[in-house]
């Protein structure tokens, strides 16, 4: 079933303009129980003018009225600034030329049962998110975090109950501990959670909206491309170059390219070949012994030696793939050059890790968040990790830390070193929650919290696992030889981040997102958890595979990092990746390169994968500058950046918070997007919570700050 266009008589309305020329209307034939529902399409007054080539006198007149445009803009920017929030009309801030489409009536469309789950959807993952301090609202971080000063202890109280930490707010544990949600909610939430996605009118309803959605964005874009390109033409000095994009899914081992690695390798035997770099049978080797070992010369080094591009042969393989992190497949050199914890204690990699700070610098419109690894094998993991990065002084303007804990219990297990799950979470969060009370307790891991913006969990999704819910044991009694589900790892992350989080607020100290790998393979669940307990989520290419969770991820704006050329390495084509659908029907999408070092080829791996969706989906600058623009908004840096960086009102929902200045996206698009967001809420939640506002602005509207349980 497609949507028919069917030409059909003017529809004259009370406020349309004198000269309109005949709208459309669009019949779904899929809604068979609904009336003939009339979608106009809103030409300008001078719209035979519209369809010339932007030659000539037509472009003299577009240009003219463009900048026209602009100046009107500024104008009523700053008068409207002047206003009341109560009192601001976004409408203000779009065109005269702005061409809609507008489905009559489209709000009848729903059966009310049926959006009545999608609210219950909403409604319980408020319940986590509301409390999860999300990182729009951390404290601003110092601009040199290597500060000797240590703030006093607090008298938080905290202990390790059942796998999440309780923590009180004074000794005597008197009031109530910060607030969690219990496993046993959890996991009958998350039931509810995949009985509604398992629902079928849902689908069906959830399918629709998100066709609808597409087609509206082709319509949009085929009446709106050329206003759109002018209004970009009008903005000195800004462009797709110098628009600021961040990398927000990148593991930080393999930040690098393959050309830079070599490079390094071979300036590192040449310089420091008689450097004693690791030990072997108790003998200490120095790195041209250990290259002599190999039969290998620096001047036998080539690209190919080092044998790190993931191929044809990683495709749904894994575990094939992580293999191809040991250069020139040899794991001791992985440990001398990409590790941080090892004989020159990670020298190296802190080496190499100060010369990308430099490209980025340099860059300076290209930021990136790189993910560093705790496994919870012990305490000390932490100690040791922020006292690599302090003792090389591994901060920059252009970079933020996040946390990725890699799900290897089962190794663990097996070698030994741990007997239960709840070791792991032990060895991940007390040190935490210790440095947290009284950072005495160790002031390089102070320092290094401050710029650490989020925790992630990683490792291969398509694994089988145990889904069984209700019966999974608690974690001290978690002994088994295989990991915990994907489900066991989120709660307990996220549990004991929430509490650490309210404990870190309380005293003034950032906070941490959970920003997970979720829906890269493997069951759909693992959306559905990350539905509930993220605030983005890294890949999300199964997605496509449920629209229930699709519909639900774009209503809650729930950010993704897609990485399509790694995807496209390990489990989905490029040609069939749901990055360009995504990102037409408005999920909060945006490109990032995972693994540089495996994959790309030149020295701007970002630049790179905007090249490649640029030239095989046909990007357009404002997708480009949009898709730029998200990877801001959803990352990890602080109010004050993002303020700078995208204009002062970015938080306001629509043209209000757009700066084209700065974010080079033109108000059209802007303010298409609100029009499509807020029809869509129309049709779940009704006109009278799309009208509601946030408590403290109510221009500002996102359907996490609604309590509908309560309505």
């Amino acid at each position: 079933s497609e949507l028919n266009i069917l030409a059909m008589e003017s529809i004259q309305e009370s406020n349309e303009s004198p000269g309109m020329p005949s709208d459309f209307a669009i019949r779904d034939n899929r809604h068979s129980v609904s009336p003939l529902r009339t979608v106009t399409v809103s030409f300008p007054e001078s719209g035979n003018e519209s369809d010339k080539s932007v030659t000539g006198a037509g472009d003299s007149r577009h240009r003219q009225s463009c900048l026209s445009y602009h100046d009107l803009r500024k104008a009523t920017f700053e008068r409207e600034s002047r206003k009341k929030p109560a009192e601001l009309d976004r409408t203000e801030f779009l065109p005269a030329g702005y061409q809609r489409v507008k489905i009559e009536d489209d709000g009848n469309v729903a059966a009310p049962e049926l959006t009545s789950l999608l609210r219950m959807a909403i409604d319980i993952r408020h319940r986590y998110y509301n409390y999860s301090l999300k990182s729009d609202y951390v404290a601003s971080n110092d601009d040199d975090p290597f500060t000797d000063e240590v703030p006093p202890p607090s008298t938080h109280i905290f202990e390790m109950v059942d796998g999440v930490c309780n923590a009180w707010q004074t000794p005597d544990k008197s009031g109530r501990p910060f607030f969690v949600r219990s496993v046993k909610e959890f996991y009958e939430d998350l039931d509810v959670i995949c009985d509604i996605v398992a629902d079928g009118p849902t689908k069906t309803f959830c399918y629709k909206r998100l066709q609808i959605l597409d087609s509206r964005f082709l319509l949009h874009s085929t009446l709106n491309q050329r206003l759109e390109s002018e209004a970009q033409k009008m903005v000195p000095h800004r462009d797709f170059y110098n628009v600021r994009k961040i990398d927000n899914h990148v593991h930080h081992s393999a930040c690098m390219n393959q050309k830079h690695l070599l490079r390094f390798i071979k300036k590192k035997l040449r310089e420091e070949g008689s450097t004693i770099c690791t030990e072997r049978d108790g003998l200490s080797l120095t790195l041209r012994e250990v290259f002599n070992t190999l039969n290998l010369t620096e001047y036998d080094l080539n690209i190919d030696a080092l044998d790190m591009h993931a191929h044809q042969d990683s495709f749904h393989r894994f575990d094939k793939f992580n293999l191809k992190y040991n250069p020139i497949g040899e794991a001791r050199l992985r440990e001398i050059f990409m590790k941080t914890d090892n004989h020159i204690k990670g020298r190296f990699l802190a080496d190499i890790t100060k010369e990308v700070f430099t490209d980025l610098e340099s860059n300076k419109y290209q930021f990136a968040e790189y993910r560093l690894s705790i496994y919870g094998r012990s305490m000390s993991e932490w100690p040791k990790l922020a006292s690599w990065v302090c003792a090389n002084r591994l901060s920059s303007p252009n970079v933020r830390w996040m946390i990725q804990i890699p799900r290897l219990f089962a190794v663990y297990k097996g070698a030994g070193i741990l007997s239960s799950f709840q070791e792991v979470i032990n060895n991940i969060f007390l040190p935490l929650f210790h440095v947290t009370i009284d950072p005495s307790y160790d002031i390089n891991l102070h320092n290094f919290l401050k710029m650490v913006v989020a925790f992630d969990t990683v490792d291969d999704e398509s694994a089988r696992e145990p889904v069984l819910f209700s019966r999974l044991p608690l974690p001290q009694d978690w002994d088994l030889p295989i990991n915990p589900p994907y489900s066991m790892w989120s709660y307990y992350i996220y549990a004991n981040l929430q509490v650490l989080n309210q404990i870190r607020k309380s005293r003034g100290f950032n906070t941490f997102a959970y920003r997970p790998h979720a829906g890269e393979a493997g069951d759909i669940d693992h959306l559905a958890v990350a539905f509930l307990t993220s605030e983005s989520i890294a890949h999300g290419v199964m997605l496509r595979k449920s629209p229930v969770l699709q519909y639900l991820f774009y209503l809650t704006q729930i950010g993704i990092s897609m990485s399509p050329l790694s995807n496209n390495m390990l489990f989905v084509p490029y040609d069939k990746n749901p990055f360009p659908r995504f990102f037409s029907r408005g999920l909060k999408v945006t490109i990032s390169t995972d693994d540089p070092l495996l994959i790309h080829f030149t020295k701007e791996p970002l630049l790179e994968e905007y090249s490649v969706a640029t030239q095989v989906w046909k990007l357009s600058s404002v997708d480009m500058c949009e898709i730029a623009c998200t990877s801001v908004r959803i990352s990890g840096f602080q109010h004050r950046f993002k303020s700078h960086w995208l204009g002062q009102n970015y938080r306001l929902v629509g043209a209000a918070g757009n700066d084209i200045t700065s974010t080079n996206v033109p108000d059209i698009r802007i303010g298409f997007r609100r029009e499509m967001f807020e029809s869509e809420l129309l049709i779940v939640f009704g006109r009278e919570f799309v009208n509601r506002g946030d408590n403290n602005d109510p221009r500002i509207w996102n359907p996490n700050n609604c309590d509908f349980g309560k309505k």
